[in-house]
């Protein structure tokens, strides 16, 4: 009797290790202000880099949102480096900016851009953009590409391949 109330015991805390160890760590998201924020903007090599500006609260953002993580997929052995720039309150973070990310399995590196100052910093992401979201930046050392609203799958691909 106590041999099989031991080993219940064991065996009960071994799965709930395993359920532990089992369980996807939070992804770690940097908050960065514009300044730190700025180099990302500048990198002048042969990648070609996807910056999405985004939030979990807006809709068209959250709507095309799996094309850049088909894009991830799709150009993953290619030099091409998608990031998710994330405009959500940095005291969203931990409620509901990782339940996002972890809900819909996001790949991709997110940075979560906190710098209330967007007339100081929207026109040195793009002199066009009005601050309105989604908006992509794509660029390499073969030029800059800019979109303001919601982008589908042919024109993104489109905008990579024009820098590769």
């Amino acid at each position: 009797m106590i041999r099989r109330f031991l080993f219940s015991m064991m065996l009960g805390a071994l799965l709930m290790v395993n359920a532990q160890t089992m369980q996807e760590a939070d992804p770690v998201i940097e908050i960065v202000d514009f300044d730190t924020f700025e180099p990302y903007l500048q990198i002048q090599d042969d990648t070609v880099r996807v910056l999405n500006f985004w939030a979990t609260w807006c809709i068209p953002c959250v709507k095309e949102l799996p094309v850049f993580l088909e894009a991830h997929e799709m150009f993953q052995e290619r030099p091409v480096k998608i990031s998710l720039i994330n405009l959500d309150f940095p005291n969203h973070l931990e409620t509901r900016v990782i339940p996002f990310i972890k809900a819909r399995n996001i790949k991709p590196e997110v940075v979560m851009l906190d710098d209330p100052d967007g007339n100081r910093w929207i026109p040195k992401v793009d002199q066009g953009w009005s601050g309105a979201i989604p908006a992509t930046l794509v660029y390499s050392n073969k030029g800059r590409l800019f979109r303001e609203g919601m982008i589908d799958e042919k024109v993104l691909h489109d905008m990579i391949r024009k820098l590769l």
